[in-house]
């Protein structure tokens, strides 16, 4: 993975760059997280400290998620959630987003976090990084979307 690096958006200094590249998703929901990025909105929707992660290869964003206090399933107890989670047609098939996905589990162990959420309507994609189908829920729009946990083990520090 030579040349890869993790870019953590909010403590970037190239912010707008990396927002265009967001932009650049052929993803309807990809164009929505440019919108609350470039209308500094995130917070809003997903609520404080909200982490947008990129595997970057060079200037170029190969992958990118979301990790959140909130997703599109709300009002409901369960936290914290993978978002937003697309990586680009030409980097498909070799697992770049689960390097994001481990990177978020490092995050999520230190804030001592047990279990992680995605709500997709996807099957067989998720269950590839460890996450179990949990549960139907209705997302924000009243739609049916699953509902997947990872649980993570408990950090040995």
């Amino acid at each position: 993975m030579s040349g890869y690096e993790i870019i953590d958006y909010f403590n970037s200094s190239r912010q707008e760059y990396w927002s265009s590249q967001i932009k650049k998703s052929d993803w309807g929901a990809g164009q929505y997280l440019f919108k609350l990025l470039r209308e500094n909105k995130l917070k809003e929707v997903v609520g404080e400290n909200p982490r947008v992660l990129m595997l970057a290869n060079g200037d170029e964003v190969v992958s990118f998620c979301t990790y959140t206090e909130k997703d599109d399933i709300q009002p409901t107890e369960l936290t914290p959630w993978i978002g937003f989670v697309y990586t680009f047609p030409k980097y498909r098939g070799h697992r770049y987003a689960g390097k994001l996905f481990l990177e978020i589990e490092k995050l999520a162990k230190s804030q001592k976090v047990h279990d992680i959420f995605i709500s997709t309507d996807h099957i067989g994609l998720y269950e590839k990084y460890g996450f179990e189908f949990y549960k139907t829920m209705k997302d924000m729009n009243g739609e049916p979307s699953r509902v997947y946990r990872k649980c993570l083990p408990d950090s040995q520090i």
